[in-house]
């Protein structure tokens, strides 16, 4: 199985990117959500929003699309049962993404003018035309 798992001083068990990333089958479905490991093969048929879509994060990170979902506090406790370790310290940064946000910033000039200033600026000229438009028919 690649390289050899871990144990934590405390009783975690870590395990190594390589080794999670094997198991993407039908007989052994892990995904990684916040560092920690989950093992959902049982669960695969179980899941609310079907088992296509744990299959496509097995073998990887999950957890952006787990916190867009917005799952409650009842599938987060669900999921609590299905841990088995976690990710080995050394491999975080192996899956850790660059921080992008879809947040409109001042230094984006484009995203800025696009997102804020045009549809401004379309509002403005039809509230105009509707303006001279109604007080036309005199």
């Amino acid at each position: 199985m690649g390289e050899k798992s871990a144990e934590a001083p405390e009783g975690v068990r870590y395990y190594r990117l390589s080794e999670i990333e094997e198991q993407n089958t039908f007989r052994s479905t892990w995904i990684i959500i916040n560092h920690k490991v989950y093992d959902v093969t049982k669960f695969l048929e179980e899941h609310p929003g079907g088992e296509e879509v744990l299959r496509e994060q097995a073998g990887g990170d999950a957890t952006e699309s787990f916190e867009d979902v917005g799952h409650s506090t009842d599938a987060r406790e669900m999921a609590s049962g299905m841990v088995i370790g976690e990710l080995h310290p050394d491999d975080r940064e192996k899956i850790a993404k660059p921080v992008e946000s879809n947040v409109t910033t001042l230094e984006d000039d484009s995203s800025w003018w696009s997102n804020w200033v045009i549809p401004l600026l379309v509002a403005a000229i039809i509230t105009l035309l509707y303006r001279m438009y109604t007080t036309d028919t005199d």
